[in-house]
């Protein structure tokens, strides 16, 4: 796959998954030097290419000058993310998703996800962005550092979890239960719904509970992307 940023493409080489790197001629020499050297040190080719033709194979202006040919992303299996809790000493900290689309809005949890220090994030398999280069850019190279697991059933792996002393909240604005009431303290799962439609009833029923985000304004929801950095930074604060 094509991936492009200046994090996506850094953190890429660095796990050694890059095959080729084009760097758009007039780029800062700092940084062109720093890319240079870790993609000697990854044994990968740097060519340097006119701008727009890293336009035209991006399909967008907001590459960065750097482009590169990488192998695909891949979703891990739903273990990584015990063994990850396991390797910090941490109870487990996990981000559900149903049915954000939006592979910004992906890439943007998964960004918070990583940097606040949760274990994993989970998507249903039918209800979700597929990995691409735009989740990649967004997520600014979190997805090398981060499991991403992806499920066939999201309820039914919810039950699995609090099988195993998870609790789970879900975020609804009409919730009667403030996010600052709510013992984050332990094993926990936070489930965010997409804008338009928030939770589907089935994950809802299944959540151990509903939490909101207290709001003063006049509008009374938030981007989901900036609703699940809310819930991880509350999460990672109570610990």
């Amino acid at each position: 796959m094509l991936i492009y940023g200046r994090n996506p493409v850094t953190e890429a080489l660095r796990e050694g998954r890059v095959e080729e790197v084009l760097l758009a001629h007039g780029v800062e020499e700092a940084f062109a030097r720093q890319l240079r050297a870790l993609a000697e040190q990854a044994g990968v080719q740097v060519r340097q290419a006119p701008r727009i033709e890293l336009d035209q194979l991006a399909g967008t202006t907001a590459h960065q000058g750097v482009l590169a040919e990488a192998e695909e992303l891949s979703w891990s299996a739903p273990q990584a993310i015990w063994d990850l809790a396991e390797q910090r000493g941490e109870a487990p900290l996990l981000v559900l998703l149903d049915g954000i689309t939006d592979p910004r809005n992906f890439g943007a949890i998964v960004r918070s996800a990583e940097v606040l220090g949760a274990h994993g994030v989970v998507v249903e398999e039918r209800r979700s962005a597929p990995l691409s280069a735009v989740v990649a850019k967004t997520a600014a190279g979190a997805t090398a550092h981060l499991p991403l697991v992806q499920v066939k059933n999201l309820p039914r792996f919810i039950e699995e979890i609090k099988a195993q002393n998870v609790w789970v909240y879900g975020a609804a604005g009409e919730a009667a239960q403030p996010l600052e009431r709510t013992d984050l303290s332990g094993p926990v799962a936070l489930v965010v719904g997409s804008e338009g439609d928030g939770l589907r009833r089935l994950v809802r029923e299944r959540c151990d509970g509903l939490v909101s985000i207290p709001v003063r304004g006049q509008v009374q929801s938030l981007n989901a992307s900036v609703a699940a950095g809310i819930l991880i930074y509350e999460a990672a604060r109570r610990r």
